[in-house]
């Protein structure tokens, strides 16, 4: 018999499953939960099966006791019992070996040396572990998503199209490494900390890079990456008020997500700044990266840093309302110092296109053919790219077609390619 309309099934929903709420709980607590472990136990792996195994103990009781009223604490507190547990079980084995004459070494946490600028948060801890460059960059970015931002193994495979297997074993081998070279957990202190917030920060714009100009696909947008990227720069913010370099990057993430609904076309291709219609620009991301780079501003005691730099010129094209009224000058200047301060041929190639732009298409050719014999780019899309439309401006079409052509060839993004072989044809 069917039912009839407008009466009320007494069947719950599918999507009032506890289980979703549960993993959706997880999804959010699982860095600090993972964290605080961490701090007991000194191994992250450890720590994420401990986290794991708190939410078993949730998908197994919250479905019949009902959900705590702070389900976060409860997953800590699960947890840390365990962690507790399991030290415990530790050194009453050691005592054991101790006492039939063997020597071992204890596995309680050893105390931590009191320092002034000691930051005593464990998700600090966290950040700073995931991304030791004791790992490889592959391993410190997968590592990241994992712990801090939650994902699955599957989800990080989908999200950088590369094998679920080699997502798997990048980051039970990190896990392995962090083990095996007793990496402390902790928040370096001092000069240390300097060289290894590059590390964290740099991490954290490879995983936002890849979200905002996928280097291979279908789609030339990940924007979930993006956010994952932006929400980890806010964290980041918030446990380190006082590096300035943190506020900046915040500040450039900030700015360059302000862009995101413009920055595609109605079928999902790729539309050129020029092109953007910049009302659909996210005036609120905009404000958050003007008082993110203002804070960054007040922390600097020094010359700014690279990010600082790079938020700078995100914030010059956010104060334009129209690609006519860009400050290319300031832009040009702005990479100029960022190149002195962080030389590569990337930061090369985009002051030249910020050259172009303020003195004209020449003088911004003349930087790029000196870029065309630098062994790092002889494979970069971005390159012939750059040359083919500084040619199509100077009115040299037909080296122009074949640059766009070049670049067409290069480019591993299935919409990035379609795009660069439209510009080939229109010129």
């Amino acid at each position: 018999m069917g039912v009839a309309w407008g009466a009320v099934s007494t069947q719950p929903p599918a999507e009032a499953d506890p289980r979703h709420a549960i993993e959706t709980v997880f999804r959010l607590e699982s860095p600090r939960v993972i964290a605080g472990v961490a701090r007991i136990v000194r191994d992250v792996g450890i720590a994420e099966e401990l986290a794991q195994d708190a939410l078993v103990a949730a998908l197994e009781q919250w479905p019949r006791d009902g959900v705590p009223d702070n389900p976060g604490a409860w997953l800590m507190a699960t947890a840390r019992h365990r962690a507790v547990d399991l030290v415990r079980r530790r050194e009453n084995y050691a005592r054991k070996l101790a006492e039939i004459g063997r020597s071992t070494e204890t596995t309680a946490p050893p105390q931590e040396p009191a320092d002034p600028d000691d930051i005593d948060d464990d998700l600090l801890r966290l950040v700073f572990t995931a991304c030791h460059p004791v790992l490889s960059p592959e391993a410190r970015t997968a590592l990241t998503l994992r712990l801090l931002g939650g994902l699955s193994t599957a989800e990080i495979a989908r999200a950088f199209l590369v094998p679920e297997p080699t997502i798997a074993q990048r980051i039970v081998r990190a896990k392995r490494t962090l083990a095996t070279k007793n990496i402390a957990f902790e928040v370096p202190y001092g000069p240390d900390r300097d060289a290894r917030l590059g590390s964290v920060l740099d991490v954290i714009y490879l995983i936002y890079n890849e979200g905002y100009a996928a280097t291979a696909g279908d789609d030339w947008l990940r924007p979930s990456l993006c956010e994952d990227a932006l929400r980890l720069a806010r964290v980041l913010s918030s446990l380190m008020p006082k590096e300035p370099e943190v506020h900046a990057l915040t500040s450039l993430l900030e700015f360059q997500s302000s862009r995101t609904a413009a920055r595609t076309g109605a079928d999902g291709e790729p539309v050129l700044l020029r092109d953007q219609n910049r009302r659909r620009w996210n005036r609120m991301l905009i404000a958050r990266g003007i008082r993110a780079l203002a804070r960054a501003d007040a922390t600097a005691t020094g010359v700014p840093g690279p990010y600082a730099l790079q938020a700078a010129i995100a914030a010059c094209h956010a104060h334009a309302y129209t690609y006519e009224e860009t400050d290319w000058t300031a832009i040009a200047t702005l990479y100029g110092l960022l190149a002195a301060r962080s030389p590569s041929p990337v930061v090369e190639l985009n002051r030249a296109v910020a050259v172009s732009m303020a003195r004209g298409p020449a003088a911004g050719l003349e930087i790029v053919d000196r870029l065309t014999d630098e062994p790092t780019l002889r494979d970069y899309h971005l390159l012939p790219s750059v040359r083919g439309d500084l040619l199509a401006r100077l009115g040299r079409v037909t080296e122009a077609r074949a640059e766009f052509e070049r670049a067409a060839g290069l480019a591993r993004n299935e919409r990035e390619r379609e795009l660069l072989l439209r510009r080939a044809g229109e010129v």
